[in-house]
């Protein structure tokens, strides 16, 4: 059954039937920094739990959340308890060089797990794998998640051989790192969003999915959508939840539901 978001009039299974007039891309919420205010005073306030709830309920198709070693945001508890109740697709992303986040995925079998080379008290991941210096190692982590039915998609910057690299893994999808298209975007979009567009269509001759993610916001995300091709999920948190503090949680994810209507 699609899960229906009545603004916009459709529900998930119209926006994957090729047939539909309408092309969506998924929106997938990272609710890490409901967690970081939540750790900032003790607690439970903000609800963590009943935050991913309300998120589906006000239309997100997805829930990120990306762990880190010392808890600052996302606890690895955290994990366990939205499991329960997380009712579209979740998605857990991190460094899946430690034994930590790699047992934590494989207890939980999330739809998708989202691979990042982040180092130890990196603040925001700001870079993708080198999939041809990494090739055999991601090869092997690919196959035991995918050996449990997780979904994998890694974290890649807009560049050809790089895409090519993530092709010869096996993983199932590619997540396009967007930073440099959303620091450059408001000097001249066409520029900023040409590796992505190239990088895109390699993905798509290697049958690679194409997610994206990292500083897509209400003003640069619509343009994205529409020019990439095969784009499937964005996953999007500081932004949404910065925007939230003005706009409303419920009303900015339909803020950026329509900028995905594409």
């Amino acid at each position: 059954m699609g899960v229906t978001n009545n603004r916009i009039g459709k529900n998930i299974s119209e926006i994957e039937n090729p047939k539909s007039e309408l092309k969506m891309t998924r929106l997938s919420v990272n609710i890490n920094k409901i967690a970081t205010l939540r750790n900032s005073r003790g607690g439970n306030n903000p609800d963590l739990v009943q935050v991913a709830k309300d998120c589906e309920r006000f239309g997100a198709q997805g829930i990120t959340v990306h762990p880190r070693p010392d808890e600052r945001h996302i606890r690895y508890n955290d994990v366990f308890e939205l499991k329960k109740i997380v009712t579209t697709e979740f998605n857990i992303e991190g460094n899946c060089r430690e034994q930590k986040f790699i047992d934590l995925v494989l207890a939980n079998k999330p739809e998708q797990v989202t691979l990042v080379p982040d180092v130890l008290g990196q603040i925001t991941s700001n870079h993708g794998w080198d999939t041809i210096e990494n090739e055999v190692y991601l090869t092997d982590m690919i196959k035991v998640f995918q050996s449990v039915g997780i979904r994998v998609s890694i974290f890649v910057d807009p560049v050809a051989k790089m895409v090519e690299g993530a092709a010869k893994t096996g993983t199932d999808r590619i997540e396009l790192y967007t930073e440099a298209y959303a620091h450059h975007y408001p000097n001249g979009k066409e520029q900023a969003i040409a590796p992505y567009i190239a990088a895109a269509e390699v993905a798509q001759k290697c049958g690679l999915g194409i997610n994206a993610g990292h500083d897509l916001d209400l003003n640069n995300l619509k343009y994205f959508a529409e020019k990439i091709p095969g784009l499937l999920e964005v996953s999007i948190g500081h932004a949404l939840i910065s925007d939230a503090l003005y706009y409303g949680l419920e009303n900015t994810i339909q803020l950026y539901l329509r900028q995905l209507a594409i």
